[in-house]
């Protein structure tokens, strides 16, 4: 686990960022594939799946950009929000 982590974290900031947006796309299909007619039990395995690859980006998205690139990241949203409001 821990080599996996360190392989991560070398990764650059940008592929973080991709693979942080990955998981929204994750997180919709889980809940929307509710409304397909198909058995109760399909949609389980759906949600379990699809939900698990949402996690799995998040947090693998959050291990590559690390604290400093969190940081970063929400620096410059706070930047863009500011920019918006003036």
């Amino acid at each position: 686990m821990k080599k996996i982590k360190q392989w991560l974290q070398s990764l650059s900031f940008k592929t973080g960022v991709i693979v942080l947006l990955c998981c929204i796309p994750f997180y919709i299909l889980s809940f929307a594939q509710m409304l397909l007619p198909i058995s109760t039990a399909a949609k389980g395995i759906l949600w379990t799946v699809l939900f698990g690859m949402a996690k799995t980006c998040q947090y693998g998205g959050l291990t590559i950009l690390g604290v400093e690139g969190y940081n970063r990241l929400r620096n410059w949203m706070k930047f863009k929000r500011e920019d918006t409001n003036n």
